[in-house]
């Protein structure tokens, strides 16, 4: 049986820490950020976590390695 092949879209957004959680980027970063306050963008900065539940449905998406 062949390998599986890792989803790209899903490679390019997400990335997996050492510790095997699995990292995203914040929505709302890209445009129109005048009309957002400084702690607002500083904040949206910070890459999260995926919930339990995303994460679950995100795992057979990305690359072991």
């Amino acid at each position: 049986m062949p390998k599986m092949k890792s989803h790209r879209g899903a490679k390019k957004r997400l990335r997996v820490t050492g510790s095997g959680k699995i990292v995203r980027y914040r929505a709302g970063r890209r445009h129109l950020l005048y009309g957002k306050s400084a702690s607002r963008r500083r904040r949206l900065k910070i890459p999260a976590a995926l919930s339990p539940g995303d994460t679950k449905r995100t795992r057979p998406l990305l690359p072991y390695d």
